[in-house]
């Protein structure tokens, strides 16, 4: 049910299976979370962890798994995660319809 609550796009699941194949190792998780801090007050965090925690929401597409803590997931219902190149460079980019304002940066949020 989350996963068509949180939207992943092609170009993130393409990057985050090129992640895993450097590492080498396909059982790989990315945690999405976010911590305080920024200069709106929130900010996304994107680890490869191992291990899913108990109360861990996971969503699996197209053989990836996304893990998401309970705190954060209610932050990011309805949105998207993409993953984009451009001449700033490259990084992963939540749209997040929560959000009520954004830095210049797009690295932060408030709500």
């Amino acid at each position: 049910m989350l996963k068509h609550q949180i939207k992943i796009t092609i170009n993130a699941i393409k990057k985050i299976k090129k992640l895993l194949l450097k590492k080498k190792n396909f059982k790989l998780k990315l945690r999405i979370f976010i911590t305080g801090g920024g200069c709106s007050g929130f900010q996304y965090g994107f680890e490869l962890e191992k291990i899913t925690k108990k109360n861990d929401i996971s969503i699996i597409q197209s053989g990836i798994e996304i893990i998401i803590d309970p705190i954060s997931i209610q932050y990011l219902l309805g949105g998207k995660i993409d993953y984009i190149e451009n001449l700033e460079g490259s990084k992963f980019v939540i749209s997040n319809p929560n959000a009520k304002r954004t830095c210049g940066c797009g690295l932060s949020f408030s709500i």
